[in-house]
């Protein structure tokens, strides 16, 4: 039986391992963590994570083919692949402090790699990393080998929350880069019977080490491009009257464009998108491009432009102040169907009306009061941090309120603001919300989940994102 062991038992790491286990009953799969209660959490009924499907299949494997534990080392040496699938945070000081990605997560697990193994291995990387980092990592193995020798693989994740056992299921490709020896394309070939269990041959790419780094990198960079180029067209279409979804449907029939990410929103979030940018930010200055550099410093511009935009058109809208107004807040994910708030735009939203003295009220059907807390409290690029380091004094608390109900969120608020896409947000009663709440009463759109025309028939005063404006609106000019 092949032995496989992950270390990181985290959004990437959990998902990916346990449909591993499902479509190869023949291999012993192992999640293992420093952190008890994420292990915990994975042997019980809870899982720490919220993904459709997910709780189906590791019910499925659990106990059979795959486990969950925190006695690394032991798992490790008997493992023959050892996926990595630890943080890769962005720096928050030193060297490329705001850009570089730190590899102390994944030096560590290098190194407990090394002192533990006793057999040959083939190590994964999992993690999003920068290009070339296989070769520190290959450095740290070999150097620390004892005669052990170790394989270095890089086999990226290209998961879409919300959907990735979906994806896992069914992956538009799977990427695996190795040395072209005969050792690196033995190792290859290895990892690709794994995945050739249910993954269809002429999907399975192959590839050097550093053009498999690269492609990560560059495929988040490139639909985070696609998500700030139809913002940066949805401010434009709210200034000239046009539709940005009509705009986006008419791009979209294109084929040599597609309609896929051309989706107007507050702003993109997730773990991936900004800080895969701001890395090969970093990596392009490092290598003396800084064109290269500064036309992916723009994607970000735009995004929290974006951002800005919404928080000020809300301000606006309301006789420029929402000082002691109750602002709700539908949503604080950074999208539908998944529990996960990083990077998500919610959290800039809401610092911004609390930074106006807002008494914002949030609900979401997923996330809960103490990670909105944390959220809100954490400083810039801390959230990928483990907890542990992420320490929050009560004078850190934010002033908000978190409720368990859109209707208990929404009653007797000046403004309602949508910033997740949540599909129970398009069946809200929405005259009941009208009828609780202070007048007028203010619809900010931030998904364009709702239809503006039905609104303002009830009776909102409707902002959707690259909508035509209401005279309301065009009066009160939102300036960035």
């Amino acid at each position: 039986m092949v032995k496989i062991c992950c270390v990181g038992a985290g959004y990437v790491g959990g998902p990916t391992m346990a449909v591993i286990a499902l479509k190869c009953p023949a291999v012993e799969v192992v999640v293992v963590d420093i952190s008890v209660a994420r292990i915990t959490a994975w042997n019980s009924e809870q899982l720490p994570i919220y993904e459709p499907g997910l709780d189906d299949v590791v019910k499925q494997c659990r106990g059979r083919n795959l486990f969950f534990s925190t006695d690394i080392e032991k798992h490790i040496a008997r493992a023959d692949i050892i996926f990595v699938s630890v943080n890769t945070p962005t720096k928050t000081r030193g060297l490329g402090a705001g850009k570089a990605a730190d590899l102390t997560y994944w030096e560590n697990a290098a190194r407990m790699i090394a002192d533990v193994a006793k057999a040959d291995k083939i190590v994964v990387e999992k993690s999003t990393v920068p290009v070339k980092t296989a070769e520190a990592i290959e450095k740290i193995l070999i150097h620390n080998s004892r005669g052990v020798n170790f394989q270095i693989l890089s086999n990226p994740e290209f998961l879409a929350e919300g959907t990735a056992i979906k994806d896992l299921f069914n992956p538009d490709r799977v990427l695996i880069g190795g040395r072209e020896t005969p050792e690196g394309k033995k190792a290859v070939q290895a990892l690709k019977q794994v995945y050739a269990n249910w993954v269809p041959e002429d999907r399975i790419i192959t590839t050097n080490l550093w053009s498999a780094e690269l492609s990560k990198l560059a495929a988040n960079a490139f639909l985070a491009q696609r998500i700030s180029s139809v913002n940066a067209i949805s401010a434009l279409c709210e200034a000239t009257g046009a539709d940005v979804a009509e705009v986006a449907y008419a791009i979209g029939k294109d084929t040599r464009v597609g309609p896929r990410f051309l989706s107007a929103s507050v702003g993109f979030g997730g773990s991936c998108f900004q800080k895969d940018i701001l890395n090969l930010v970093y990596i392009c200055e490092c290598h003396g491009l800084p064109e290269v550099a500064n036309y992916w410093k723009d994607v970000i511009k735009i995004n929290d432009y974006q951002k800005s935009r919404f928080v000020n058109r809300v301000v606006s809208s309301m006789f420029n102040t929402v000082s002691e107004k109750k602002i709700a807040v539908l949503g604080f994910a950074f999208k539908k169907d998944t529990g996960d708030t990083r990077e998500t735009p919610a959290i800039d939203v809401c610092k911004g009306l609390l930074g106006d003295k807002a008494k914002v009220c949030i609900y979401d059907p997923q996330v809960t009061e103490e990670q909105i807390q944390r959220d809100l409290a954490l400083n810039k690029f801390d959230w990928d941090h483990p907890v542990h380091l992420q320490p929050m004094s009560a004078t850190e608390v934010k002033p908000v309120a978190v409720t368990r109900d859109a209707y208990e969120a929404t009653k007797g608020a000046h403004g309602v603001c949508i910033l997740t896409e949540w599909d129970e947000f398009k069946k809200l009663d929405y005259v009941r919300i009208y009828e609780s709440m202070q007048k007028p009463a203010f619809m900010f759109d931030g998904r364009n989940v709702v239809d503006p025309q039905k609104m303002r028939e009830i009776g909102f005063i409707v902002y959707s994102i690259g909508k035509p404006l209401d005279a309301w609106l065009v009066d009160r000019p939102a300036v960035v």
